[in-house]
């Protein structure tokens, strides 16, 4: 599947704020944002007046951005949420937080979704005990996610190891560093969700 692929600082500084691209570059003061806080381009100084639509759409944007999925796919994330119970944008953003992808980087094996995104691909990690390649494939309560035993003396895994921390985990998650494996508690909400987005304009861009 086809991928963004170019300077993912560009998009921070497009919607003026840290999404969190490129794991600890972010946290320190190469990060384009503090470096330059205007939008790129040559007219990114310039005011602009943004519609109400431009609004919306900025926010789903941002939205795929953050969690790296394709439109195709967030389209179908969103018409999932819309068949369950409850706020359609709360129930996004839940599927969001679930993704294979992102429990590997919010349990701390990956500085970014995107790496963690490539991990999963090459099959570093098992869900249930079974090996799992898939990034999008969507957790349950229950579900443990396990660094394979092929992979655990991997020197990544052996200094992803070593700073790895139960604090920094999502309360919806536990995490056992000892055995590189975490497990799903239960389903996130919108208060164990830090995502910097305001989810009922990704719901008007869609409900147009």
């Amino acid at each position: 599947m086809a991928r963004y692929t170019g300077p993912v600082c560009r998009i921070c500084r497009r919607f003026g704020l840290k999404l969190f691209l490129k794991g600890q570059r972010c946290f320190g003061p190469k990060c384009a944002v503090e470096r330059r806080k205007y939008p790129p381009g040559e007219h990114g100084q310039g005011r602009r007046k943004v519609s109400e639509f431009g609004l919306q759409l900025a926010e789903k944007q941002k939205l795929r951005s953050m969690y790296g999925v394709l439109e195709r796919q967030f389209r179908t994330h969103f018409e999932e949420a819309e068949r369950r119970p409850g706020m359609t944008g709360a129930n996004l953003l839940s599927i969001l937080e679930r993704r294979l992808d992102n429990v590997v980087y919010r349990l701390g094996f990956a500085p970014s979704r995107k790496q963690a995104r490539q991990l999963v691909r090459h099959g570093h990690f098992d869900l249930n005990g079974r090996k799992t390649d898939i990034p999008s494939a969507l957790l349950r309560e229950g579900d443990v996610v396990q660094v394979r035993q092929s992979s655990r003396e991997n020197e990544y895994f052996l200094a992803a190891k070593g700073e790895m921390t139960e604090s920094t985990v999502p309360r919806w998650l536990s995490l056992d560093p000892e055995a590189l494996s975490g497990r799903v508690m239960r389903a996130p909400e919108r208060d164990d969700i830090d995502t910097p987005v305001n989810e009922q304009l990704v719901v008007e861009y869609y409900s147009r």
